[in-house]
């Protein structure tokens, strides 16, 4: 304008145009400037809502604090609140403040009802809600209270919807009433979405972190299982190493404060493994009976779980109460052992406190039972094999010895008929020989009587007494061996003696009695000027055996003549040199056997010659003075025929001892 009237100059009108352009410019810079203002806090609210989002997977609570905080901000509101839908109840998970008499009137309000709130009702089908004006006649009553109460004009409700779920709402209110912008109302909506993100991620990491504790514990319950199971497959004949470990696993994997193996016995249990700091009567008598848990479980085949034992009424566990202000239980769950519908026992976990288990704890803790089970049926079937193995052992060992025997009577059968038909068809043409000799001798001597009548030379008459001395000589060497030959036909037919006696029981002290004087007595009359000392060292409470007596004198008998033998020829080896023969026979009672000992102080015998002594055939005596059969047979009589033992003892040139060992029975 100007003072003057008058028409502008075109140059003015352009100047004005010009100035007109650059306020234009200056408004649209402006507008494009809080434009893109805007656009960066709404991305830099968003980046830090997703943040807040990574940073807390397990916690969707910051992140509604984030999003009522950012939401508030941005659009410029009074405040801001995010409500979750729980159940059939509408709950605030976050709000921004604004006075403390309006913060408590919004804190007061809920929980409510989801029937009892009208916002649930506008925004179920998806669509985001304003209200320009609380105080208008269409707001519902509650809205207008409520925003009274906080001191608030207009509002937007924007839902949180997932897979067509409502999970809840965006509450935003300004103190003025009017419209929101489109911009702002597109805000809310990320905002919406980002909630909707943020407990989707939290559901999915509980789902994730439930699936992992589930996989976990099924780790846990396998792992023991199979530990279990190895116990079981490495200790099939010992019981207690797989009950303390099924114990250990319970206590662990119950959560429990100790863990209680029980076997029945007839009407009682007896605990056989416990593990935990709870009081456990290990190996104590426990009767069965309905008024305590165990008893329970056990008598009627049922698992029983009791939370707290001190709530159950004395009428239906009139022990319980008792058991555990004893024992300082709360909470018990047993699970019996069965077998074939039979219980065996049960196996029992406690706490301390009154917390009951999870089904999942139950069901395992059965499972443990039910390996329990086959535990004791491993070791009882074991137990089993391993009697039955001993008594087939034994029966085997039997048919052995019973075999044995038949061939020793078989072998001793065939020996001696083999022995009897040389030794009778030797003794007739040695009977011829030692007769006709003897005869022989005889025609000699009156051969002599009749020439001493005869007129020969001297010289003549000494030839012919030479001659005749030779052949009378000759004469006696044959009659002497003759006599050696009959010796050995003689042991031979003893030895030949078809069948072994009766088999019964016989005075073990009385044979070996008996053995001693025919011995002596024998050599005695051999050789009269035979002298030795014999002693006896008899226990007399050795008493019977049951053996074949004519076999086991034969084996005496045997042993004496050889001991008597060994000190005849040291006597003859010492000479001058003063020497006094002793053999000694002794018996010893030791249970369920007798040991005989008969020693000598004789030649002894060399190493290399021991260890052939029982071999048949085999001697160390002049020719025709032993047959080598008396060793090999006394052996097989002792340990074939009778399964006994027989030992020798010795040193050359000092003395032999035989320790014979006979069962005083034999099947």
């Amino acid at each position: 304008t100007r003072a003057k009237p008058g028409t502008f100059a075109d140059h003015d009108v352009q100047l004005l145009k010009t100035f007109a352009d650059q306020a234009v410019i200056a408004i649209e810079n402006v507008r494009l400037f809080n434009d893109t203002r805007e656009a960066l806090e709404r991305q830099t609210a968003t980046a830090d809502i997703l943040n807040v989002i990574a940073s807390s997977p397990s916690d969707v609570q910051p992140v509604f604090k984030a999003i009522a905080t950012s939401a508030n901000k941005l659009i410029g509101g009074y405040s801001t609140a995010v409500l979750r839908f729980v159940g059939d109840e509408v709950h605030v998970a976050a709000f921004t403040p604004t006075n403390p008499t309006a913060d408590d009137a919004l804190k007061t309000s809920f929980p409510r009802p989801l029937a009892d709130f009208p916002a649930f009702i506008l925004v179920r089908d998806g669509q985001t809600v304003e209200f320009t004006d609380t105080e208008s006649e269409d707001v519902p009553r509650l809205i207008r209270d409520l925003a009274r109460l906080r001191g608030y004009r207009s509002m937007l409700f924007t839902p949180l919807i997932s897979s067509g779920t409502q999970l809840g709402l965006i509450s935003v209110t300004r103190k003025d009433p009017g419209s929101f912008a489109a911009h702002h109302v597109q805000l809310v909506r990320t905002f919406a979405d980002q909630a909707v993100i943020a407990i989707e991620n939290v559901r999915l990491f509980d789902e994730v972190q439930e699936r992992t504790r589930e996989l976990q514990e099924s780790l846990e319950y396998q792992t023991a299982t199979s530990d279990l199971l190895s116990v079981i497959s490495r200790s099939p004949s010992a019981l207690d190493p797989v009950l303390e470990t099924l114990a250990e696993s319970a206590l662990r994997l119950c959560e429990a404060l100790s863990a209680t193996v029980l076997l029945r016995d007839g009407e009682v249990v007896i605990p056989r493994a416990h593990v935990g700091p709870l009081l456990a009567p290990v190996g104590e008598r426990q009767a069965l009976n309905r008024g305590w848990v165990t008893g329970r479980a056990v008598l009627e085949r049922i698992t029983i779980h009791v939370p707290d034992l001190l709530e159950v009424s004395e009428s239906e566990y009139p022990q319980g109460k008792n058991m555990a202000l004893k024992y300082g239980h709360r909470a018990t769950l047993v699970a019996p052992l069965v077998r074939d519908g039979t219980s065996i026992g049960a196996i029992l976990v406690r706490r301390r406190e009154p917390r009951p288990f999870s089904d999942k704890q139950i069901a395992l803790l059965e499972t443990f039972a039910d390996q329990a089970v086959i535990a004791i049926e491993n070791t009882r079937l074991f137990e089993q094999v391993q009697a039955r193995t001993a008594e087939l052992s034994a029966s085997l060992d039997d048919l052995r010895n019973a075999q044995d025997r038949l061939v020793q009577t078989e072998k001793l059968a065939s020996l001696g008929q083999l022995t009897a038909g040389i030794a009778h068809e030797i003794k007739n043409p040695l009977n011829f020989v030692n007769n006709f000799s003897a005869m022989s001798a005889e025609l000699t001597g009156e051969l002599n009587e009749a020439l001493k009548s005869a007129s020969l030379s001297s010289k003549l008459r000494e030839e012919v007494d030479e001659l005749t001395r030779m052949l009378k000589d000759n004469l006696e060497k044959v009659v002497q061996h003759g006599k050696r030959a009959d010796s050995i036909v003689k042991n031979m037919l003893l030895h030949s003696r078809q069948g072994s006696g009766e088999h019964r029981p016989a005075d073990i002290n009385a044979l070996l009695d008996e053995s001693l004087n025919l011995a002596y007595h024998g050599a005695r009359a051999e050789k009269p000027q035979f002298h030795v000392t014999l002693r006896r060292e008899f226990d007399q409470t050795a008493g019977t055996l049951e053996l074949f007596p004519q076999e086991i004198t034969r084996v005496f008998l045997n042993l004496i003549s050889n001991g008597f033998y060994a000190l005849t020829k040291r006597k003859a080896d010492n000479g001058e040199l003063p020497f006094d023969p002793v053999l000694s026979a002794a018996t010893r009672n030791l249970g369920d056997s007798v040991e005989i000992r008969i020693r000598d102080n004789g030649t002894g015998i060399p190493p290399d010659v021991k260890e052939k002594m029982f071999d048949p055939f085999f001697t160390t005596k002049p020719a025709g003075e032993g047959t080598g059969l008396g060793l090999s047979m006394s052996h097989d009589i002792i340990v074939k025929q009778h399964g006994g033992r027989i030992d020798v003892e010795t040193e050359a040139g000092q003395f032999t001892e035989f320790r014979i060992v006979l069962p005083r029975t034999r099947g």
